[in-house]
């Protein structure tokens, strides 16, 4: 398994918020190419997102199956990539006085993965999982930065 941690210096509400639209994960996950359908209730259990992901030229399309649903706490997924088997992402969000302190666990389930699952392998999930929770955190400080911003700018003067 292959465990990140990252402190988001935005609330968890803000943070949850981006897993909410499916369609913003390519900002985020390091390897999307391109998000190609996300179910209108994502992040619901059962929900579905389709991705195209690789580097240049190879590419695999991915399956992600919301599995566990707990709003602004754990969303946990099943990404399925053909023909190489299936992972568990497990995303858990802890309060952390304003902030939010995100925990990544991926875990192979099913396919090849499990077999080449040990230090070499989770070293390298553990590299891209540390790139991924580094955009997440930079998107989400933008945004909470933007929108204290905008409320300030809408706050009448005295």
């Amino acid at each position: 398994m292959a465990r990140n941690r990252r402190l988001i210096l935005s609330s968890p509400s803000e943070v949850w918020s981006l897993l909410c639209d499916g369609y913003r994960y390519g900002e985020w996950v390091t390897g999307t190419q391109q998000v190609l359908d996300a179910d209108p209730h994502w992040p619901e259990v059962g929900a579905r997102l389709r991705v195209r992901v690789g580097v240049g030229p190879l590419t695999l399309d991915d399956t992600c199956v919301v599995r566990i649903c707990e709003p602004e706490r754990r969303l946990e997924l099943e990404a399925k990539a053909e023909p190489f088997g299936a992972a568990r992402i497990a995303m858990r969000l802890v309060p952390w006085g304003e902030s939010t302190l995100f925990v990544l666990d991926w875990h192979p389930l099913r396919g090849p993965g499990t077999r080449m699952h040990g230090l070499p392998v989770d070293y390298v999930i553990a590299v891209r999982n540390g790139m991924m929770l580094t955009k997440l955190a930079r998107i989400a400080v933008r945004e909470h930065t933007e929108s204290g911003s905008a409320t300030l700018q809408d706050t009448p003067s005295s």
